[in-house]
This record gives structure tokens, sequence and C-alpha cells, in this order.
């Protein structure tokens, strides 16, 4: 009898990345999405690796973003997010900023194309077959209610949960560009080779004010035990930001820095409210950092007070969605299998990696491991030293203080790798400053990484890159 295939359940980026790296290591793989049998509160399509809220992956310079680098590992390890990202790219300043539409057709049509992959449209209810000896589970933070249940029953675990918000999305022509200007902060260039990426949305101080009383006034969308939800600080609506303190907004996204008003240049904005753009013909534009939990009558009456947003006409409204995740300290080995059940992997947010680069890469190392079982290869994971292993040590290590679950999701960041002393002084003896040590010190960290990748890499059978 022939060796059964891998079996992937969910289609967003961690299943999508797994099932394309079990495919290209040469095992077989059904990718199972219960899109459209089943809707999501929060999916528009049945594309696989739909992006559901920002379009952006974030900062894409690995010489001084752990973003970035977590970026040039990927893409050195073959992965279809970054390939797929890459190709689908629009302007966004120093980030990698997507086409949503035309990134999840590519990952579609590239699973679909690939003579390994069987996508099945069905929704598995409840723990998979028991006949499945290799599974990776990679249902997201809207995995199923049958499925969360069923795993919470053979772990015994209580179930975390936060609430992710989603920004709204605005129509270019709508914006009052005689008021708003474009420029990205400190003009600085993305991948796309666009210094001016954003829209600039700019307030005096009694704008800003009169924004923040209505914003802190306009009805929110409630539910059962809202106030123990807890938020993760990455994506908070920006009520919930506001509620915080009436500045904590202009020093978060809407601060004014590295901005210099086009209309205006000698009047210095109080605050800025940015947009970034959403789709590649630039018709569409979000909200940067405007997750919102406002009922959607408020959202367009509060916005619209924004200088340049007036007359804005909204493609999308923002929203809520719960998210749910394990408590993967406790419940996962290091190669992501379940301590109960270790015929089942866990990938993507549902492990407690928060964001949508960072659960591609989760999704992208269950898929190697799930492929080395089934190749009876031995799997290693990558050092400690690169964003991956590090993002990997987050999830599966310790994070337990006095026999108390202290875990809460994580982006990646230069805090979760093990640091490199800066040099003090640079090449002519000039002694370093605070900023020029902090930046020496993640060039340092993330070359140290690529190399440390490489040499994984080259021990682990890896699948090509760039393919």
């Amino acid at each position: 009898m022939s060796k059964p295939p891998v079996h992937v359940i969910g289609g967003g980026l961690a299943g999508s990345e797994a099932a394309w790296q079990i495919a290209q290591a040469g095992a077989p793989v059904v990718l199972h999405e219960m899109r459209p049998v089943r809707a999501t509160e929060a999916h528009q399509t049945d594309s696989l690796a739909e992006l559901v809220c920002s379009n952006s992956f974030r900062a894409d310079d690995w010489k001084s973003s752990a973003v970035g680098l977590l970026h040039a590992e990927m893409r050195r390890c073959g992965s279809l997010i970054l390939s797929a990202a890459d190709s689908h790219q629009v302007p966004a300043g120093g980030a990698l900023a997507v086409d949503r539409e035309g990134f999840a057709l590519a990952v579609t049509e590239r699973l679909l194309a690939h003579p390994l992959v069987t996508v099945v449209r069905e929704e598995i209810a409840g723990l998979p077959p028991f006949d499945w000896d290799n599974v990776v589970v990679a249902t997201g933070p809207l995995t199923s209610p049958a499925l969360s249940d069923a795993i919470l029953k053979i772990t015994g675990e209580d179930g975390l949960s936060f609430f992710d918000a989603i920004a709204p999305i605005i129509q270019l022509d709508s914006v009052d560009m005689s008021v708003a200007w474009r420029q990205s902060r400190y003009d600085k260039e993305g991948p796309g080779g666009d210094a001016a990426a954003y829209i600039n949305c700019p307030m005096n101080k009694e704008q800003y004010d009169t924004f923040i009383d209505a914003l802190l006034a306009g009805p929110k969308t409630e539910f059962k035990d809202w106030e123990h939800v807890p938020y993760f600080d990455g994506c908070l609506p920006i009520e919930v930001m506001a509620e915080r303190g009436r500045e904590t907004l202009r020093h978060g996204p809407m601060k004014p820095v590295g901005l210099t008003n086009a209309h205006k240049p000698d009047e210095k904005p109080w605050a800025v409210v940015q947009l970034r753009q959403d789709n590649s013909l630039g018709t569409l534009w979000n909200m940067v950092g405007f997750q919102t939990k406002l009922k959607h009558g408020a959202q367009t009456e509060v916005f619209r007070m924004i200088p340049g947003l007036e007359k804005a006409v909204f493609a999308r409204l923002g929203g809520l969605h719960r998210n749910t995740f394990l408590n993967s300290p406790r419940l996962l080995d290091s190669s992501l299998r379940l301590n109960v059940d270790t015929r089942m992997r866990f990938a993507g947010q549902v492990t407690g990696v928060e964001g949508y680069l960072e659960s591609a890469a989760i999704g992208l190392l269950a898929g190697r491991f799930s492929a080395d079982d089934w190749l009876g290869r031995q799997s290693a994971a990558p050092p400690e030293t690169t964003a991956l292993g590090a993002l990997l040590g987050h999830i599966t290590g310790g994070h337990l203080s006095g026999g108390k679950a202290t875990f809460q999701p994580m982006n990646i960041n230069y805090g979760l790798i093990p640091p490199i002393a800066p040099p003090k002084r640079d090449a002519d003896g000039r002694r370093l400053g605070a900023k020029e040590k902090t930046r020496a010190k993640k060039l340092l960290v993330s070359e140290r990484a690529l190399v440390d990748l490489a040499a994984w890499l080259a021990g682990s059978n890896p699948v090509a890159a760039g393919t």
C-alpha cells in the first residue's frame, strides 16, 4: 500500500505555507479548507491565504529590523508566502505591503498547480480521523468551535482568547488631497522604491481633542465579559488606546514625527492619520493603526471628522473577530507536536504568535518538520540565533513563572534573539554614540542569523529557495 499523505487543516497563511513546504520536500499533502462550505466572521472570499486585517507584512529591512530579518530567512527557505508577497507588492514606504486580492490568488493558484498538493473544501469537525498519522492543524485565530472544543478536551487546558480588530479601507478618490499629502515618514524608501507611500491627514490640537472626545463617546460593539478580554497590544482597537490616555494616539499610530505638511510646511501638525495603499491599482487605502470596535454608523461619523476625510467613502468598515490560541509552552514540543497526541502539529496564530508573517513562519517550520517525519528524516530546529529559531523558542520554550502560565502572543523582535555586544568604536577608532551602537548591534545579530540559517539549511535537506 502507498504511504498516506500528510494532512494540513486550514488554508490560511500558515496552512498554505505548511502545505507548500511539505510538497516541495517531496511528500504528498492534502490541504483541507472549510471555506466556502463554512464561512467565518472575518473572511470575504474562498481564496487561500486571504488577508483579513492589514495588507502589510511590515518592515522589509533585514539589517535593522527583526521583521525584515524574518522576511530574509523565509525567502532563503523557499517561502511561498514571501514569494507571492514580493510578486504583488504595493508602495508602503519601508514596509512590504501587498495587493491582497492578487496575493491570495497567487498563493491559491500555485498550490492548486502543485502535483503533490490536493485541496479539499470541507470542514474538519472535531479531531482529525485516527488513521491520519501526520497532521498539521493550522486553523488560525478562527478555529471552528467543534475543533476548539475537541482540542480542549484532550489537553485539559483552559482556552485563551483575545479579540482582533480590523481597520477601515477608504476609496482614494474620496480623499481631499488639497488637505492631505503624500509622504513616507522621514521620506524613507521601501522595497518598491517609493518615498511617498503614505497619504497623511493632519490635525491641529483642537481638531485632535475633538476627535478624541468623539472616539471615546462613540457607541462600541460589546461582548459578554468584555472587560476580561486580554487584547494583544500589537493590534489594539483605537478606542482602547485612547482610553489609556488622551496623548496615547499621538505617540502611537497618529504620531506626527518625520512628516512635513506639503500644504503648510511651516506648521507642524499636532497629530497625523496615515493611509496606506491596499491594492495594486492604488484605488483603496487602509487607515494605518485604526483597528476599531466602533459600531459602523459611528465609524463613518467619527472618521469623517479627520481633515481630508470629510467626504470619505468606505470600501470596508472596521470590525472585530475572535482569536484563540493555545498555551503552547505547556502543550507543544520543540517540533510543534501536541504532547498528548504526537500525530498532530500546530501552526500559525493558534500557537500564540501574532502577525501574518509570524503565522506563515510557524507554518513553514511545521511543514518542514512534518515532511521530515513523512520522509523518515530526523528534524532539527533552526538555531535560536535566527529569527525562525527565536520565534519557535518563544512558543515552545519556558515562559512560565512559578508554575503559572504567563504566555501571550508575540511578534518577532530582537528581544527574542540572543544579543551580541556591539563595538564601542568604529573602524577609525571614533567612539560610537548610543544610536550607532544600537544599529551596529542589530546588524551583527542579523548577519549572524543569516550565517547560522545557511548552516542549518545545509544540514536539513532544505527546500530549494526561490522555487
